[in-house]
Parts: C-alpha cells; sequence; structure tokens
C-alpha cells in the first residue's frame, strides 16, 4: 500500500465525516495550525507544512506523480517539497481582474449565462421569475468558472480535445445551487439587496423566496441524478446537506466568544469551501483523471475557499459601507464571529464584554469594531488567508503547465489581493 498525502480538513476530522475528500481513513486530526493560530505564534508555512500532513493508505491509488507537457513521469522545474509561499508584498504585481483571469473560459460563461434561465424551467411563472431576478443581477459566476478551469487543466492530462457534456452540465448545476443558497441566505440575513438589486423576498414575499430556493435546489438535484455519477451525484449532494449544517451552526453560536478557530474554519467550510472544493473536484472526475489529481483537485477547491471566506470576514471591517453594499462589521453586529474578532478576543478582554452585551449601549458597535482594528486581530486574520492560499497553490502542481493552471493561481492570488 501506497501512503498518500491527504490533507483533509486539519480541524475536525474526528467529529465530521467528509467523506467528499474520498478519504476513508479516521485518523486522529493535527491540531497543530488551530493551536499555533490560536497562541498567536503562526511559523513559516514552508517550516510548518510537514507536522501538519495527514496520511491515509489508499491501496488503489499509485504514487503520486507530477506533470509536464513533454514527460509525464517528470517533476516540475522548480518544484519542491514545500508549499510556494505568495509574498505580495516582494512581488510587483499589476492588478488583476475576474475578467482577465476568466479569458480562457469566457465562451464557456457566455454558453453558461444563455443556459441558466431555461435550465430552471418554467412550470411556475412565480418562480422563473424569482430565479430570473437573481441569475439577471450578474455576479462573478465564480463557482462554474473554476469548473471550466479545471475542465480544460485537467483534460490535457488525458489527451481530451474538448470539454464533456458532463463538464458542462456541472458548472450549471453548481451555479444553480449558488443561487439557491443565496435566496436563502437573503431571507435568513433579512437583506434587502443583492448585487445592487432587491433581493427575490423583497419583491416577491419571504413565501415565495423560501420556494424558489427549494425549487431550484430540487431541479438541480434532478439534473445531477441525470448525469448518472454516482461519486459527483455523493458529492454535491453532500453540498447541500453542509450549508444546512452551516446555517445551524453560526445561528448556534451568536455571539458566542468561547467560538474556537477549528470551529470557525468548519463553519467556513460548510458554508462556503465545500462548495467549491465539490465544483473543482467534480471537474477533474469528469476529466477522468486519475483519483490522486481529482484529490488534489479537491484540496485546492477547499483551501481556496477557506482562504475565499476568511478574507471576505476580513473586508466586512476594512470595507466602507458603499463597497460592501451594507454596513461595516454587519456580521458582528448580529453576533456572528469571524476569524479577525476571533483573534481579537484573545487581546483584549474588554471586546467579550462589549459582546456579550449584544451591543446594547450606544456606540458599542463602533468600539467593537474599534478594538478588532486596532489590536491584530485584521493581520492575524489575513495570515490564516494567507496559509491556506499556499497551500491551495501547492494542491495546483499535480496538473501540467497550461494557461488554465495559471489562471487557477491567479485567482488565488487574486483572492488575497482584495485586502490591499
Amino acid at each position: 500500500m501506497t501512503a498518500v498525502a491527504c490533507n483533509n480538513l486539519e480541524f475536525g476530522r474526528t467529529r465530521f465525516d467528509f467523506s467528499a475528500c474520498g478519504c476513508s481513513s479516521n485518523a486522529s486530526f493535527d491540531r497543530f495550525s488551530v493551536r499555533n493560530y490560536a497562541k498567536g505564534t503562526v511559523g513559516n508555512v514552508n517550516r510548518s507544512h510537514k507536522a501538519r500532513k495527514l496520511f491515509c493508505f489508499r491501496p488503489e491509488i499509485g504514487p503520486p506523480r507530477m506533470f509536464s507537457t513533454k514527460t509525464p513521469e517528470a517533476l516540475l522545474p522548480g518544484v519542491t517539497d514545500t508549499p510556494p509561499v505568495l509574498d505580495l508584498k516582494k512581488e510587483s504585481r499589476s492588478p488583476a481582474s475576474l475578467t482577465n483571469l476568466f479569458e480562457g473560459v469566457a465562451e464557456d460563461l457566455l454558453t453558461l449565462n444563455k443556459n441558466l434561465q431555461s435550465i430552471v424551467g418554467a412550470e411556475n411563472p412565480v418562480l422563473m421569475s424569482a430565479a430570473e431576478q437573481i441569475f439577471g443581477a450578474g455576479g462573478k459566476r465564480m463557482r462554474p468558472a473554476l469548473v471550466f478551469l479545471v475542465s480544460r487543466a485537467t483534460k490535457e492530462i488525458v489527451g481530451l480535445k474538448e470539454l464533456t457534456k458532463e463538464h458542462r452540465r456541472l458548472a450549471e448545476i453548481i451555479e444553480m445551487i449558488h443561487t439557491a443558497s443565496l435566496i436563502h441566505d437573503d431571507v435568513l440575513d433579512e437583506s434587502d439587496m443583492r448585487r445592487g438589486k432587491e433581493t427575490v423576498h423583497q419583491l416577491y414575499g419571504t413565501r415565495v423566496a423560501v420556494l424558489a430556493g427549494d425549487f431550484m435546489f430540487a431541479q438541480s438535484s434532478w439534473y445531477l441524478a441525470n448525469l448518472e455519477n454516482l461519486e459527483v451525484i455523493k458529492l454535491i449532494s453532500q453540498v447541500i446537506k453542509d450549508f444546512a449544517s452551516g446555517e445551524i451552526k453560526q445561528a448556534s453560536s451568536l455571539f458566542d466568544c468561547d467560538l474556537q478557530l477549528e470551529e470557525y474554519l468548519i463553519k467556513c467550510y460548510y458554508k462556503t469551501a465545500s462548495l467549491i472544493a465539490a465544483s473543482t473536484k467534480g471537474a477533474a472526475i469528469f476529466s477522468r483523471v486519475d483519483s490522486y489529481v481529482s484529490e488534489q483537485m479537491y484540496q485546492y477547491g477547499k483551501n481556496f475557499g477557506l482562504s475565499f471566506q476568511v478574507i471576505d470576514d476580513i473586508l466586512d471591517f476594512t470595507q466602507s459601507a458603499e463597497q460592501l453594499g451594507k454596513p461595516a462589521g454587519s456580521d458582528l453586529a448580529k453576533g456572528n464571529l469571524t476569524a479577525p474578532v476571533i483573534f481579537a478576543l484573545e487581546k483584549e478582554a474588554r471586546l467579550r464584554d462589549i459582546i456579550e452585551s449584544e451591543f446594547c449601549d450606544t456606540g458599542s458597535l463602533d468600539v467593537a469594531v474599534g478594538i478588532v482594528k486596532s489590536c491584530g486581530g485584521i493581520q492575524r486574520a489575513q495570515e490564516l488567508a494567507r496559509e491556506k492560499a499556499n497551500l491551495a497553490v501547492q494542491n495546483l502542481q499535480c496538473l501540467p503547465p497550461s494557461s488554465f493552471r495559471f489562471a487557477l493561481e491567479e485567482l488565488v492570488k487574486y483572492n488575497l489581493e482584495r485586502i490591499k
């Protein structure tokens, strides 16, 4: 049997069965990363990486391979055993844009946009109108773009000339699931605006919004079943379960100043990283690459998704109300404690009293936001996002060099640059 590095969720393997990663191991998880962050002693990623690996035995998987375009068995030039470090401060970079990063799959995204509204179906005019409202609001289409980028990056390994219909259907299903989750999120958060437009529940009422989200989940599940790939069906079905689990965990921990970083990261996985990881692994599965590569694509999506959510949580403190489309610190105001707050609570005891009072005093929210900014919570959250980003880039080293792999790497860096 071959020991294969399996960087599963390092923060809850014994309590949660993340079967989507394909690892049957029930090994104890390593709290190295969480302990270091809790103590504020995050070391260099290169030094800590080896100590943090989990290993599982997978007899059906051969030795990990690195690919080049000429010699599949050869290691890529310059690849080492340690993850590449993203030090954006030392790089002279022109500002990236999603339009540029997604240029290689622009035609794929145009086709997807044309299909999204029709794929929902027209059985119920009210539900169709609700779907058109949120699809018409645009959005970055990041998740289907990831499906297309990974699909095109991995198809080169097995010599596929073009994307399959399964690749394209997967991208549509992923965006439908994401959209359904947004409709429900807006109901739970009582949000009035989404991407500059009124939300579905604001226009049609809560009842229709909930039904519209349910309908889209059901419709996406039907299309998923018709893909007739049991591995992908299990993978995506788990995501829908994770959404609910994430909302329940968040609702049960509001204003809880004893929330641990480990629990926060599990919640981030459920709410954000699970869908992204399923998107990238599902794309690799439909390219019919070996299980090692598809697992690395899962890990890429997971690590990128965690980094993305941490950056989103930082922006809640650093961007203006105009940029956010909601008041700064709105997550904190609702009692949702994120990475910057968790780190700040370790340094400033007064912050606990303010949060546990649920901001009953006038101006107390502004005071709390100021404490988070002044005592290093933002900086330590940035370190956390950067570590996950480093791991995501490392996961891409199994792919042959191509413009699509480059775009996947640059997307990780683009995410970190959102906090510059």
